[in-house]
């Protein structure tokens, strides 16, 4: 049959909390499910299959959660597919979601991430135990600050920097009715005195545990067509990439993964993509810890190494410079681990779809989606557009 194309129909979130105790998980993934559904215009009947994806099942002590939520999710007499990736695991259920239709497989396709943090501790359940680590290796921070230090010490970037990652994704947050974190007092000064936790991240610069879910409905071309005869916005899929590489090998670059490298240039490639700052108008760029903006930006081909903090320090990633990024808030004001990924990938199709409301970045036809997972060893990725492709794109 050949490469089909795709795009988002719709998508749905959830309000994301500190603790949702009213609902079960099956309850929050619902209401993120009848969200896109609903934004989508489809009903039960125009669903092919639903791809979920999750973070550990140690995180919220349920094992296989996919199987008594099946009913919930809409699943029984279709095809369920559960993806994990760790960290990246909403971008590559994004990915995987949309292959099953530009393969031809299906027509429609619903998929869901999500995360009850508080039915859990994912600092402790991200931590290695003694005596394979160092017991102040506490949670994902412990394992990335070194990486943030070498990083600051290569790039001679400046102290301020992480801070200001945190005050432009907080204060977009705080306009986005959605974020958890609504800290529209937030100040350079103030993220600069929170307490240190893993020199040099400090309790501001870090993200938060959040309760929530996130869901999209892909579609095929017809599908898509038809949407948009009828005046409702798509955003059309233009490229995906997924890449990954082990934790630990010899000489590895933990600042700038090799797989990370790989999966932008193959995206790029995919989508025709010659120069990404002039082309891609918003970014949603998966930043748990503040100071992965300017290295994110260097690692995705946004800036030269050892350069992508001066984007920030110039105001460059705000809404209304030359790449909004996180427009949204980001990981920095939301963070339901499963379906961090996810969100970048909806929000960058909202704002493509012109569906940002404060938070749209003025004229944005093209964006970027991005996550990634585990020790900076998942990375997925996504191109949407307004504009439909000429063509499918290959691989």
């Amino acid at each position: 049959m050949g490469k089909q194309l795709a795009a988002v129909l719709g998508t749905g979130q959830t309000k994301y909390v500190a603790k949702r105790h009213d609902v079960t998980m099956a309850g929050l993934c619902r209401e993120a499910i009848d969200k896109a559904m609903a934004d989508a215009q489809v009903g039960w009947d125009d669903i092919d299959a639903i791809v979920i994806g999750k973070a550990p099942d140690l995180f919220e002590g349920s094992m296989m959660p996919e199987l008594s939520m099946a009913d919930a999710l809409g699943a029984p007499g279709k095809p369920l597919l559960r993806v994990h990736t760790a960290g990246s695991v909403g971008g590559s259920t994004s990915i995987v979601a949309s292959k099953l239709v530009t393969s031809g497989v299906h027509k429609r396709v619903l998929t869901v991430a999500w995360e009850k943090q508080s039915e859990s501790n994912a600092m402790w359940a991200l931590s290695i135990s003694s005596p394979f680590n160092k017991p102040v290796g506490a949670g994902a921070g412990g394992y990335f600050a070194p990486h943030v230090r070498s990083y600051i010490r290569q790039s001679g970037a400046p102290e301020h920097i992480g801070a200001m990652v945190v005050v432009k994704d907080r204060l977009n947050g705080a306009i986005n009715p959605l974020a958890h974190l609504h800290q529209s007092d937030i100040t350079v000064e103030k993220v600069q005195q929170s307490q240190m936790l893993w020199d040099p991240i400090r309790y501001d610069e870090t993200c938060p545990s959040s309760d929530g879910a996130c869901a999209m409905v892909i579609g095929d071309e017809q599908s898509a067509d038809a949407a948009v005869a009828d005046g409702r916005p798509v955003a059309w899929i233009h490229a995906t990439a997924m890449r990954t590489e082990a934790t630990w090998f010899a000489g590895r670059n933990q600042v700038s993964p090799q797989a990370g490298r790989d999966a932008a240039a193959a995206l790029w490639k995919q989508a025709g993509i010659t120069d990404p700052i002039s082309e891609i108008d918003a970014a949603e760029i998966y930043v748990p810890f503040s100071w992965f903006e300017p290295m994110w930006l260097e690692n995705l081909g946004f800036a030269a190494q050892n350069e992508g903090w001066k984007l920030t320090e110039a105001g460059e990633t705000k809404i209304g410079g030359r790449l909004p990024v996180n427009a949204s808030g980001g990981v920095l004001s939301s963070n339901p681990i499963g379906a961090s990924g996810m969100i970048r990938f909806a929000e960058a199709a909202i704002q493509v779809m012109g569906k940002g409301g404060a938070h749209q970045v003025e004229g944005a036809r093209k964006a970027l989606g991005h996550a990634y997972g585990g020790g900076s060893q998942y990375f997925s990725m996504w191109v949407v557009g307004a504009d439909k492709p000429e063509h499918p794109a290959e691989a």
